[in-house]
């Protein structure tokens, strides 16, 4: 599903191109991003790299710190200002949420702070199974 970007009214985009799709084809689309192959843990933390724009796993950022972030509940850290959407998902970050909010944060949360997205699955369990280790 490289390159697909959900747009209103079940339409898709798929590399700059739009692309009309019925809800429940888009809907079986997204539960593509529902399976998540085994992830490497050291790949991860290479990737993570990407993140740390952003995020830290130790401190708040520009994102929120992501140490025990596998469990907890969104938008639960005291001390970072989470947009009102996050706040509001009632979320829990397990690895099928994060695996479909880095494949698409605004589409789990429309509202949301983050914009950055992860296309490749095997990139997100990656980076997942780096996460899950920051206990």
């Amino acid at each position: 599903m490289r390159g697909l970007k959900k747009a209103a009214f079940g339409a898709a985009v798929i590399l700059g191109q739009a692309v009309v799709m019925s809800g429940a084809a888009f809907a079986q689309s997204a539960l593509n991003v529902a399976a998540i192959p085994p992830g490497d843990p050291v790949h991860g933390k290479t990737l993570y790299q990407a993140c740390e724009s952003c995020h830290s796993i130790n401190d708040n950022d520009v994102g929120p710190k992501h140490r025990g972030v596998v469990g907890r509940h969104a938008a639960s850290i005291a001390d970072y200002a989470y947009s009102p959407a996050l706040k509001n998902s009632g979320l829990t970050w397990d690895e099928a949420t994060l695996n479909r909010w880095l494949f698409n944060p605004s589409a789990l949360v429309p509202g949301t702070k983050m914009f950055f997205k992860i296309d490749d699955a095997q990139s997100r369990a990656d980076i997942i199974a780096y996460l899950k280790e920051q206990k």
